[in-house]
C-alpha cells in the first residue's frame, strides 16, 4: 500500500479542489434556507386556515389581504402541504382546456355549490417556480408580483378534489385542503405531518447554513457508494478516543463496517472543512489537529480531513497543520470523494 497518495500538502489539495462551494451543495443549500422560512411563517400559515370558512371560499382571500400575508408565501405552503409542486402545476397547466373547459372551477361543499372564474389561468409560459416567485428565498420574501395567478392556483389547490366534474375531482384528487377549514386541532396535524415529510426530503431543520449541508452532502455521498456494509455516522465518536479534557472526540463524519467487532476494530474520523471565505473555523480545527491525530491513531484507527474553498487556501498554516496531523486529505470533489472511499476501504477492510 502506498499512503503517499492519501497524505498531500495544501499545495496538492489546491491543485485538485473545487475552491468555490459546488451547484449541488448550494442548491441544498437554498432548499433548506426556504424551509426554514416556512417553519417560521407556518403558525401564521395555520392561522389563516384557521379562521377560513369551507363553506365561504372568498373570504379566503380577504384573510389573507388584512393579514399582509403574501400570496406566493401562502402558495408555496399550500404547494408542500398538498405535495403538488410545480411540474403537476405545469401539466395542469397545459390541459387546462380539458380540465376546466368553462375556464371554471365547479364545486361542492356539502349541498352548497360553489363556481370559481379563473382569472390567470391558463397562463402563457411554464408556470415553473421562478413564475410562481418560490424558486430563491429572496424570491419567497418579497412582495407578490403576480396575485391573480397565486389566486387561480390557491383555488385548485385547496377545492379542486371537490370539483362536481368527476374527472376533475380525479385529477386533482390530492387538492383537497377544504377538508381542513376552520378546524384548527385537524390543520395542525395536516400542517405538521406534512412538514415533516418535507423537512426529510430536504435534510431537516438542523442544516442551516452551508457548512452543515456541505458535511450532510459529504455523509450522504459516502454512504451512497460504501454500501450496506458500512456504518456512516454524522457527528459521530470513536470509543476510546478522548481529548485531553477526557472528552470524547466528536468527528464531523465517523465511518466503519458492520460486522467488524473484533477487540481492535477500526474506525476513520473525518471532518470537513469548506470555507469560501476566511474565517476561524479552520483555525480551530487546527489547534485541535495535533491531539485529535495522536489520540485516534493510539487506537489504531484513523483521521481523515476534506478540505477545500478559496478562504482556507489561503490559511496556510492552518491547513498545513491539517494535513500534517491526517493519515488521508482530499478535497472536496467527487473524484476526491472517491479517493477518500478508497482509503477507507484499504484501511479498515
Amino acid at each position: 500500500m502506498n499512503d503517499d497518495r492519501y497524505l498531500r500538502s495544501i499545495k496538492d489539495l489546491e491543485k485538485v479542489g473545487s475552491k468555490w462551494w459546488p451547484k449541488e451543495v448550494r442548491e441544498e443549500a437554498m432548499k433548506v434556507s426556504i424551509l426554514q422560512y416556512l417553519l417560521d411563517t407556518q403558525e401564521k400559515f395555520i392561522s389563516l386556515l384557521t379562521l377560513a370558512d369551507r363553506n365561504k371560499p372568498e373570504k379566503l382571500f380577504s384573510l389573507i389581504d388584512a393579514s399582509s400575508f403574501e400570496y406566493h408565501l401562502f402558495l408555496k405552503h399550500l404547494i408542500l402541504l398538498t405535495d403538488v409542486g410545480s411540474e403537476p402545476i405545469q401539466r395542469f397547466n397545459a390541459s387546462f382546456e380539458e380540465i376546466f373547459p368553462d375556464g371554471k372551477l365547479e364545486f361542492a361543499i356539502g349541498k352548497q355549490k360553489h363556481s370559481y372564474k379563473f382569472t390567470s389561468l391558463p397562463t402563457r409560459g411554464v408556470p415553473n417556480n421562478k413564475k410562481m416567485q418560490s424558486d430563491t428565498l429572496e424570491n419567497l420574501t418579497a412582495p407578490c408580483r403576480n396575485v391573480e395567478l397565486c389566486k387561480d392556483l390557491i383555488m385548485f389547490l385547496i377545492y379542486g378534489a371537490a370539483s362536481t366534474t368527476a374527472r376533475t375531482a380525479a385529477v386533482l384528487y390530492k387538492c383537497n385542503a377544504f377538508e381542513y377549514l376552520g378546524q384548527e386541532e385537524l390543520i395542525k396535524k395536516y400542517v405538521r405531518q406534512n412538514y415533516i415529510r418535507v423537512s426529510r426530503i430536504v435534510g431537516g431543520k438542523e442544516a442551516s447554513d452551508l457548512g452543515n449541508v456541505a458535511q450532510s452532502y459529504a455523509v450522504r455521498y459516502l454512504a451512497e457508494h460504501l454500501g450496506e456494509d458500512y456504518n456512516v455516522v454524522n457527528a459521530g465518536t470513536i470509543p476510546g478516543v478522548q481529548m485531553d479534557d477526557n472528552k470524547e472526540v466528536t468527528f464531523d463524519i465517523v465511518v466503519d463496517r458492520k460486522n467488524d467487532v473484533g477487540k481492535f476494530k477500526k474506525y476513520v474520523g473525518i471532518e470537513v472543512s469548506f470555507q469560501e471565505t476566511s474565517n476561524s473555523v479552520i483555525e480551530r480545527k487546527a489547534r485541535e489537529a495535533r491531539a485529535r491525530f495522536q489520540n485516534t491513531n493510539n487506537k489504531r484507527c484513523y483521521v481523515a480531513y476534506i478540505i477545500d474553498g478559496a478562504g482556507n487556501f489561503s490559511r496556510t498554516a492552518a491547513v498545513s497543520d491539517l494535513c500534517d496531523n491526517s493519515h488521508c486529505n482530499v478535497a472536496y470533489t467527487p473524484s476526491e470523494f472517491d479517493l477518500l472511499i478508497e482509503f477507507i476501504k484499504e484501511k479498515i477492510g
